[in-house]
């Protein structure tokens, strides 16, 4: 379980979020500038909340009032970002395994043939992230992250930067990811028809604050613009 409960002031806008997320897959949906990528980056230890508390299974990562503050190398979070940030200078080989060796593991050839299978990834293995396309890349960014054995992934719009075809391509591959990683996830979008795929729980931003949170039917009530 996941609990977060934060507070923080940039420039004129104030993000103040309280949310609970447990097992699957929860997503953070609103417009852009509600504070989305804010959040998730408070959660993977990117940017410090001026107040509050960040828990994940009675383990604290973040406590203002103790003043715990866990780097970011610490928490076991994964994290993939829009555009992957792969190394160009690495073959797609050497990028599934740098999270791995970032953090000390051993090598696990039987996990990473696991991911590579899931990811349907092998054929890619001698590339360069450059020879890739959008959702090639997409797919090693986050094997990368699945490889350095994270407690808790965070998605901030990996579909964003992708046309419509390399959407289609690559969204099998999150529902996969969904059922077979038993990973949670927090998935952060705007898209309302990629919510539905993937996510089990929503939590509605606008403003830097919530303005709704549950299962699927928020949506439909935002849609029917009860919300936002």
């Amino acid at each position: 379980m996941l609990s977060v409960d934060v507070e923080k002031q940039l420039g004129d806008f104030r993000l103040n979020v309280g949310f609970e997320a447990g097992p699957g897959v929860t997503a953070l949906f609103g417009p852009s500038g509600s504070g989305k990528t804010t959040l998730v980056n408070m959660i993977a230890g990117l940017v410090t909340p001026d107040r509050g508390c960040i828990i994940f299974d009675d383990d604290v990562l973040f406590d203002s009032a103790a003043r715990v503050n866990r780097p970011a190398h610490d928490r076991r979070i994964g994290y993939v970002f829009q555009d992957g940030r792969l190394f160009p200078h690495l073959s797609v080989a050497q990028n599934l395994d740098y999270g791995r060796w970032m953090r000390g593991l051993p090598h696990d050839p039987a996990e990473a043939g696991r991911v590579i299978a899931m990811l349907d990834i092998a054929p890619l293995l001698q590339r360069r992230p450059g020879k890739l396309s959008g959702g090639e890349r997409q797919r090693v960014a986050i094997g990368r992250a699945l490889l350095a054995q994270p407690r808790l992934l965070l998605l901030d719009e990996p579909l964003a930067s992708l046309d419509s075809a390399r959407k289609s391509e690559i969204l099998p591959y999150l529902v996969r990811l969904r059922d077979e990683a038993g990973i949670p996830m927090i998935y952060v979008s705007h898209n309302p028809e990629e919510v539905k795929r993937i996510a089990g729980t929503v939590v509605c931003l606008d403003g830097g604050q919530i303005a709704a949170s549950g299962g699927l039917h928020v949506l439909e009530s935002l849609q029917a613009g009860l919300l936002l």
